[in-house]
């Protein structure tokens, strides 16, 4: 889109905004201390042809142009991107450091700001990391390489440290999400949780499983307890705690929309209430805040079939197939995000193409 079309479109939050060309999957954006936007997620590395030649290569087997490299670009408006090239790859992760380079791909990176502490006794120091500045967290999969870095000031540069080492285990899709209080969480796999340490050395209790209450029909007829497949993350909104899952719309592999779902609970550890629809094509997005307070989702091409045109979406049945309407890139839809009058938390997509589960919805909303 052209820059003044999303200029005007970030301001009346109403549509969804196609703001960067390239491929790319899993796109997670947050605000820096900085005023930055920053902005990364699963791609080819730099230079690789196939980035234009394939454009809807769907990033999996043995044709995926994933790369093992973690590319982080920064905007002061979300129009305009700088890159910062390739601050983390597969050389700094700790299974690398241990036995050599790695050809592993990286998935789903997500990098985290963390603020300053004022106060920090000497045993919850991270050697070498100046905490007293801020510095950044970064946290990838897959499972076998998965790391839990951290930068050792507030440039989003080499080095990394490991303080957890192999304590981290074997996560995936891991996220971070840090509480009121300061208490980091780690959450991976659909959906286990557990805080760590200040030092970010250890888990500081045993994971717990969160899902939403109740269950769902599987394809097969067993029931379903989680709330998704992949892409587990976490925002508070007051004082509730909303968990966000991602499946696909039938419940099957690779079969419909990408869409993203949500549960709420009083306390972080559940019990979640009910699974809610948040948005279609929304999977594996990235809710994040502008400047201004305004809620956005992050969303992407995750299809077998080019993309398909909006008109007409909502009432169209996607189930045959892997299907979107996402072009190549980094979309943002607007999201509505409200404490209802009752206390309870509305989340849904504002853009008619997102806002309504499609016929292939397998859980009725």
């Amino acid at each position: 889109m052209d820059p003044d079309t999303i200029r005007a479109s970030l301001q009346s939050h109403d549509r969804a905004l196609y703001i960067k060309s390239g491929w790319i999957r899993h796109p997670y954006i947050t605000l820096g201390p900085d005023g930055y936007y920053y902005l990364t997620g699963i791609q080819p590395n730099e230079g690789d042809p196939r980035e234009v030649e394939n454009p809807y290569n769907i990033g999996l087997g043995d044709q995926s142009i994933v790369g093992n490299q973690v590319r982080v670009y920064r905007s002061q408006d979300l129009i305009e991107w700088e890159s910062l090239g390739v601050p983390f790859s597969i050389d700094d992760t700790l299974s690398a450091k241990k036995a050599g380079k790695s050809p592993s791909r990286i998935w789903a990176p997500e990098i985290h700001w963390m603020p300053k502490v004022e106060q920090l006794s000497e045993v919850n120091r991270i050697p070498g990391v100046d905490q007293m500045s801020g510095y950044w967290a970064l946290v990838h999969c897959p499972q076998n390489v998965a790391s839990l870095a951290i930068s050792n000031d507030s440039e989003l540069a080499r080095p990394w440290s490991h303080p957890m080492g192999s304590k981290l285990g074997q996560r995936h899709d891991p996220s971070l999400f840090t509480d009121d209080d300061g208490t980091v969480y780690l959450l991976w796999r659909n959906t286990m949780i557990a805080p760590l340490s200040k030092d970010f050395t250890h888990y500081t209790s045993e994971p717990v499983r969160i899902d939403p209450s109740g269950t769902r029909p599987g394809p097969n007829g067993s029931p379903i307890t989680h709330i998704g497949h992949e892409g587990a993350t976490m925002i508070k909104v007051g004082r509730k705690y909303v968990h966000l899952g991602t499946a696909w719309s039938t419940d099957q592999i690779r079969k419909g929309s990408y869409n993203l779902y949500y549960c709420v609970a009083d306390n972080i550890t559940g019990p979640y209430g009910p699974r809610k629809f948040a948005g279609r094509f929304l999977g594996h997005g990235t809710p994040f805040q502008t400047k201004d307070g305004k809620w956005w989702c992050s969303a992407f091409f995750n299809a077998n079939v080019p993309p398909l045109p909006r008109e007409g979406i909502e009432t169209s049945d996607l189930g045959d197939n892997a299907q979107t309407i996402n072009e190549q890139g980094v979309t943002i839809v607007p999201l509505d995000v409200r404490v209802l009058e009752d206390g309870e938390i509305y989340i849904r997509a504002k853009d008619p193409a997102y806002a309504t589960p499609g016929p292939d919805e397998a859980q009725k909303f």
